[in-house]
């Protein structure tokens, strides 16, 4: 299996931003009382001036704020290619606003007042939603630069292989000894750090189901 150097997925942040100095403040208290790192901006600007595109997590947005709302600051960071994963509090008239976020790609929405628990749950789901995602941006980063260290043969072999051909008919392909073929199918996979070809289709989000 490729390994994950610092499956950490860095140290994960909930951003909270609300106009409202109460709400920020009894966010703050509620995630300090767990251990989740937390920091707070009254605006979405605040945040904007503030952005680490480095520092992953997930956002808490209020829907309604005095400039940008929160749905405005979702779609900036949409434009930007700076997605987090987005929880909204709502008040009771902002849910069709609430809703189209939803469908622009935010996570969740909460309706004040929303019980601790209910955001608490909601921040969890959304944070093992950005380290997923991020640890899927990482494997295809290390893909790529595997791919371009192989040479020319290697990745002949690799396309064929991709295709779910056996190292026979790779070798009847490229006109090689099916021995040659299956030894850059092994020199494949030590390059990739994978134990098998599944493993090897699975980094490209194929599997032929063999071993």
């Amino acid at each position: 299996m490729m390994s994950h150097p610092e499956e950490t997925v860095q140290e994960q942040w909930v951003f909270v931003v609300d106009d409202d100095a109460d709400v920020r403040d009894s966010i703050a208290e509620l995630l300090d009382s767990v251990g989740l790192r937390v920091e707070c901006h009254a605006s979405a600007q605040a945040f904007l001036d503030a952005y680490d595109a480095e520092r992953s997590g997930c956002l808490v947005l209020d829907v309604r704020m005095a400039g940008m709302s929160g749905l405005e600051l979702q779609q900036r960071l949409i434009a930007m290619g700076a997605e987090r994963p987005v929880i909204l509090l709502t008040g009771h008239g902002d849910v069709p606003m609430a809703v189209e976020a939803m469908k622009a790609g935010a996570l969740d929405f909460l309706q004040k007042p929303y019980r601790d628990q209910s955001l608490l749950d909601a921040i969890n789901r959304a944070l093992s939603a950005d380290a997923v995602a991020r640890r899927a941006d990482g494997d295809r980063n290390r893909v790529a630069q595997c791919t371009e260290r192989l040479t020319e043969r290697e990745k002949a072999i690799l396309a064929r292989v991709r295709l779910g051909k056996t190292s026979k008919a790779i070798a009847k392909e490229l006109g090689i000894s099916p021995r040659t073929a299956e030894v850059h199918r092994r020199n494949l996979l030590r390059k990739f750090n994978v134990g098998s070809t599944r493993e090897l289709l699975g980094l490209y989000g194929t599997d032929d189901g063999r071993e």
